[in-house]
């Protein structure tokens, strides 16, 4: 199993915090890396020398840069277009899930309610890019418990 790098962009700092200690208490190897919004996500990901990440965690309410915005800076960027994206949100809406989609995010995952639950969630988001040499899918889109 490799060590995965993981960005998570996300402004609040609760919702930071609880995301890297579920991660922590998974059988998983995980670098995490976390910024408070999109320009400073999008700053990394751009400077030529960093590797890229292997996912993206992606809040879609933030100052200065929206997750909707990064996701469709990411996939009009050669270097970074194939990078897995999961839009991870408060927000369910249908139809923002369904555009979310159309514009290349790989998965979406609503903010569960419980720490347990985000436990199991980013375990099923996770598992399938820890194998080496293959192109991880998802089971869906939409991560549900």
């Amino acid at each position: 199993m490799k060590n995965l790098r993981i960005y998570m962009a996300d402004d609040d700092e609760d919702d930071r915090m609880l995301f890297v200690e579920a991660l922590g208490e998974l059988p998983l190897r995980c670098d995490v890396r976390y910024f408070t919004d999109g320009i400073h996500l999008m700053a990394q990901l751009m400077i030529m020398e960093n590797q890229i990440p292997d996912i993206v965690f992606l809040d879609i309410n933030m100052p200065l840069m929206c997750g909707m915005e990064c996701l469709h800076k990411i996939r009009q960027t050669e270097r970074i277009l194939a990078l897995p994206v999961i839009i991870y949100s408060t927000s369910f809406e249908k139809n923002e899930v369904e555009q979310y989609q159309l514009m290349g995010a790989s998965g979406y995952l609503q903010k569960p309610t419980s720490f347990n639950q985000l436990k199991t969630l980013l375990y099923k988001c996770i598992t399938p890019y820890t194998k080496t040499g293959e192109t991880a899918i998802l089971p869906s889109f939409i991560i549900q418990v």
